[in-house]
């Protein structure tokens, strides 16, 4: 009798740990050794965004999950900014060990955020809610100590969301958010409708 391979993941390690923005399959709690989340932003982006880079003694918890299909190319295409890196000797987990990548954004398009390229509040807002949900207010409190970029400007949006998959947080969500923005330091700007 033999088993199927267990199916390949990738690490998602920004709105996708927010399991209400998408419908992966089988997605579970994880730990990436050796990188850190970063916000950037793109030529190609309005706005800044997550990613990751190698960190010598980082670690990052997340979320994995099936590579739709085990289709790798299709999922290339839809992080067509991004370069896949495998990192199966270095996520940990408690399934049965799986060919595990994570997407980092591409270096020819990335520089730090800037005001013409803020990060959203409805789009941080999203990744709270999902590191609450999967790891806690731990997991919240070591999302915000393992991301760098918190010196880039975070645009009040949640009036009008423009993060498309935004979600309604609970007055303590919102709070969490914002009293942790306010202990970092953090830059809001505010628009004529916040």
């Amino acid at each position: 009798m033999t088993t199927d391979a267990p199916h390949p993941a990738f690490f998602g390690y920004g709105s996708l740990v927010n399991l209400a923005t998408h419908d992966y399959e089988d997605p579970f709690t994880a730990r990436l050794r050796g990188w850190r989340r970063v916000w950037k932003h793109s030529s190609r982006r309005p706005v800044a965004f997550l990613s990751v880079e190698r960190a010598e003694g980082a670690e990052i918890l997340g979320v994995l999950a099936h590579v739709p299909g085990g289709d790798w190319a299709a999922l290339d295409q839809r992080e067509q900014a991004y370069l896949r890196r495998d990192v199966t000797d270095h996520v940990t987990h408690d399934r049965p060990r799986r060919q595990t990548a994570v997407y980092e954004a591409a270096r020819g398009y990335i520089a730090p955020p800037s005001t013409e390229h803020p990060i959203l509040l409805s789009y941080l807002d999203v990744v709270v809610q999902g590191y609450l949900n999967l790891h806690g207010a731990d997991g919240v409190a070591h999302f915000f100590a393992t991301t760098a970029g918190f010196d880039g400007p975070i645009l009040d949006d949640r009036k009008a969301p423009i993060y498309p998959r935004h979600q309604t947080l609970s007055q303590a969500e919102r709070r969490m958010v914002d009293t942790t923005l306010e202990d970092i330091g953090a830059r809001i700007i505010r628009t004529q409708d916040s």
